[in-house]
C-alpha cells in the first residue's frame, strides 16, 4: 500500500479559457492566465491498495457514484499507465470551496488529484509534467499547479500543452473579494457551455484574436505592477467571455440578479474613485479584484446585501504542496 496527500489552491483566471481545440486532451483555443488564491484550496489522499476490488472515490465525505467521477478514473487510469502501477486506488477529497458554482473546485480538485497520485503511484514528475497530467482533469487546473499568476500555453498536443509560472511571489498590492452570491452548483456545465459557444457564436473567432491581445498587455501590467491595467484588462476579458454565452444559441448566461448588482455596486464605487475591478468565469458568483487596504471599503458597501459569510477575501496563493 502507499498514499500521498496533496493541497491545491484554486485559480481565478484572468485572461479566461473559454473552448477547446481537442476535447479529450483538453487542449484550450488560448492561452489563458491566472491568479491563485490563498483561500480556497482541496485536500486529496490517494491510497493505492492491492487489497482493495475496485477504485473507490470519495468527495466532502461522500462516496461517489461512477457515472459522476468519469474524470477522476480516468486521470487515476493515465497515473497507473504512467507508473506501472496495478493497485486499486481510493481517493479521498476535500473542498474548502463550493463545488460546481464558479469558484475554480475542479482547478484545485484536479491539481490536488494528479500531484497526490503520481506522488503515491511512485512517480517523480517535473512542475511541467505536473501541470500536463492535472490539465486531463480540468484544463484550469494545470494552472493551480503554480502560486501566484501563471500562464497556461495552449501549445497544439499533450506534451506541449501545460502552465508556466508568471509571477510566483507576488510582492505587491493585489488581492481578490470573492462574494458568494450563491453555492448552488451551475445549471450549465464549463464543458457543455464551452461547446456550445465555439460551435454557435458567431463572435468566437474575435474573442480568440483578443484574448491572445489581452494575455500580452496583461502580462506587461503585472511585469510594471500596474494595478489599474490589471484589473480593467481582466474586467474586459470577463465580460468578452461572457459576451459569448449571451450570443450562443440558444442563448444563455452565469449571470444572475446578484451578480448584476455586484457588477453595479463595483462600478459605482469606481466612480466614487475606490479602484476595483470585476471578474466572473462560468458561474453566477463576482471575484472583484481589489488593493487589501481598499477592501474593508469594498465589503463594506456591499454587506447592505450580502451576509459576512458571502465576502471572502483572498490573497495570492501558493501552489501545490504535500501534506505528508
Amino acid at each position: 500500500m502507499t498514499q500521498a496527500t496533496a493541497r491545491a489552491h484554486t485559480n481565478i483566471a484572468l485572461i479566461k479559457y473559454w473552448g477547446k481545440q481537442d476535447e479529450q486532451l483538453k487542449l484550450p483555443q488560448n492561452n489563458s492566465l491566472s491568479l491563485t488564491l490563498d483561500h480556497f484550496y482541496t485536500d486529496t489522499t490517494v491510497i493505492f491498495d492491492s487489497s482493495i476490488a475496485t477504485d473507490d472515490f470519495q468527495l466532502d465525505g461522500q462516496k461517489l457514484a461512477p457515472q459522476n467521477a468519469i474524470k477522476i478514473q480516468q486521470l487515476i487510469d493515465h497515473v497507473r499507465q504512467l507508473s506501472g502501477q496495478t493497485a486499486h486506488a481510493q481517493v479521498i477529497s476535500t473542498n474548502h470551496v463550493p463545488t460546481s458554482a464558479g469558484l475554480a473546485s475542479s482547478a484545485s480538485g484536479f491539481a490536488a488529484l494528479a500531484a497526490a497520485a503520481s506522488k503515491a503511484a511512485g512517480l517523480d514528475l517535473t512542475q511541467r509534467d505536473l501541470s500536463r497530467l492535472a490539465r486531463r482533469g480540468s484544463g484550469s487546473a494545470s494552472r493551480s499547479i503554480f502560486g501566484g499568476f501563471a500562464e497556461w500555453q495552449k501549445g497544439d498536443s499533450d506534451e506541449t500543452s501545460y502552465a508556466v509560472p508568471i509571477q510566483e511571489t507576488v510582492d505587491w498590492e493585489i488581492a481578490m473579494l470573492t462574494v458568494v452570491v450563491t453555492a448552488k452548483e451551475k445549471k450549465i456545465s464549463s464543458s457543455v457551455g464551452m461547446k456550445r459557444s465555439v460551435l454557435t457564436s458567431p463572435y468566437y473567432s474575435a474573442w480568440v484574436a483578443n484574448a491572445t491581445q489581452d494575455l500580452t498587455q496583461i502580462k506587461q501590467a503585472i511585469a510594471s505592477q500596474n494595478f489599474e491595467q490589471v484589473g480593467q484588462i481582466s474586467e474586459r476579458n470577463a465580460m468578452r467571455m461572457h459576451a459569448l454565452t449571451l450570443s450562443s444559441d440558444p442563448s444563455f448566461t452565469y449571470f444572475n440578479a446578484d451578480s448584476l448588482k455586484v457588477m453595479q455596486a463595483v462600478n459605482q464605487l469606481r466612480d466614487a474613485g475606490i479602484p476595483c475591478y470585476y471578474t466572473m468565469d462560468a458561474g453566477p458568483n463576482v471575484k472583484i479584484i481589489c488593493r487589501p487596504t481598499d477592501a474593508p471599503k469594498i465589503t463594506a458597501v456591499l454587506s447592505a446585501d450580502f451576509a459576512p459569510d458571502q465576502l471572502i477575501l483572498a490573497q495570492p496563493g501558493p501552489g501545490i504542496s504535500y501534506l505528508d
